[in-house]
């Protein structure tokens, strides 16, 4: 039987010189949920991210998904173990089009490797087809669909959120670390990423989420996490973590 925990992290720490930029920082994401990373400019929440993915290695601590150890392995292990994460500025390949930029994201495509085209090109080109139709249902879901033969520069700061969303949900992750999904979007496709993410955690996806709007936070995330300094504050639902003094004194502090 698996454990509800789908992420561990136990005292991870993250050194820049002598910065501690994440300081020993242990938290519990429950498979399934949504949870919630906010806090002040600075605190650390992208540092932290970085080191879950796979894009820093931690300078100490341990980081398990699923019972399997993840600290400081590459992020194409990462990614490959379950593992999978948006940015907060979306960068697709501009001159490829949607539906291009959504095929590239499952690993281990076998036409990857020069010989397989050569030696196993049936294969190749049915796993081709099945990403292809894997990448279109995923650009229906997020409706972009229409724009799919598009190249990915034709699109809008929301639009590209909503592709990034296409590009992992390819790979079928058990957990996305979404990095400021609302950061300048429009309200109107900002309620379009809501609803998504909340479809696909009831689908089964569990997510980790950086925001600053709380107004997405208060109605999405359980639990919220919230760190300052490094440091991870307090975690719990979201009322009673937005109420507790620590949390409006790093934000009160950070506002001064």
């Amino acid at each position: 039987m698996k454990s509800s925990s789908l992420l561990v992290a136990r005292e991870v720490t993250k050194v820049f010189g002598g910065h501690r930029a994440v300081d020993g920082v242990s938290f519990v994401l429950e498979r399934g949920c949504i949870g919630g990373l906010i806090g002040p400019n600075g605190a650390g929440k992208t540092t932290l991210f970085n080191c879950l993915a796979g894009h820093l290695a931690p300078t100490s601590g341990s980081i398990e998904l699923d019972g399997v150890p993840i600290a400081g392995a590459p992020p194409s292990r990462v990614f490959a173990a379950g593992l999978a994460r948006t940015f907060q500025i979306p960068r697709p390949f501009p001159q490829m089009t949607v539906l291009e930029n959504v095929m590239l994201a499952p690993p281990h495509q076998l036409g990857e490797r020069f010989w397989a085209n050569w030696l196993q090109p049936r294969a190749v080109a049915a796993q081709e087809r099945r990403t292809q139709e894997a990448a279109r249902h995923w650009l229906d879901f997020v409706g972009l669909s229409a724009l799919a033969q598009q190249p990915a520069s034709v699109l809008s700061g929301g639009q590209r959120k909503l592709l990034e969303l296409a590009r992992v949900m390819v790979a079928e992750p058990r957990l996305v670390l979404l990095d400021e999904p609302g950061a300048g979007v429009n309200p109107a496709l900002l309620d379009q990423i809501v609803d998504k993410v909340a479809a696909l955690n009831r689908q089964g996806t569990t997510f980790l989420v950086i925001e600053h709007n709380m107004d997405l936070v208060m109605s999405l995330c359980r639990p919220v996490m919230v760190m300052a300094q490094g440091r991870l504050l307090v975690q719990g639902e979201p009322d009673t973590v937005l109420r507790d003094p620590r949390v409006v004194e790093a934000y009160l502090g950070d506002a001064a």
